[in-house]
């Protein structure tokens, strides 16, 4: 089993900045995309930000140019910068694994982690 566990939500006014992180623990192979995604009240969770294994990303367009994700294949660590945070960025954010192998010739798994509250004010 695999757990994935987020930290650094808050609350932070407009034009802050926030730092996000997810840490993936257990019988861990290897994990091929880590990614962002986040739900806010009455909407569909959508994708935020992703990365492959490779530091390929993919970013949603209402974030390009202010979130900035990384990632530590070593520590299967993912992270997500936020800066000139905006009221509509008010969401639970998930952190999620795709593609998690426990050995080289294991099926693929997905992960999400528990969310974590970014709350925005104007």
């Amino acid at each position: 089993q695999v757990q994935l566990v987020e930290s650094g939500g808050g609350l932070v006014q407009a034009g802050g900045s926030l730092r996000l992180s997810c840490a993936a623990s257990g019988r861990i192979f290897s994990i091929n995309v880590m990614g962002w995604y986040r739900q806010a009240p009455g909407k569909q969770r959508e994708l935020v930000a992703a990365i492959t294994g490779g530091g390929s990303t993919n970013y949603a367009d209402s974030v390009k140019g202010r979130f900035t994700i990384s990632r530590d294949n070593a520590k299967n660590t993912v992270y997500l910068q936020m800066n000139s945070l905006k009221p509509e960025d008010t969401a639970v954010y998930y952190c999620n694994a795709d593609g998690v192998k426990y050995n080289s010739g294991s099926p693929q798994f997905r992960y999400w982690g528990q969310g974590t509250q970014v709350t925005v004010s104007s």
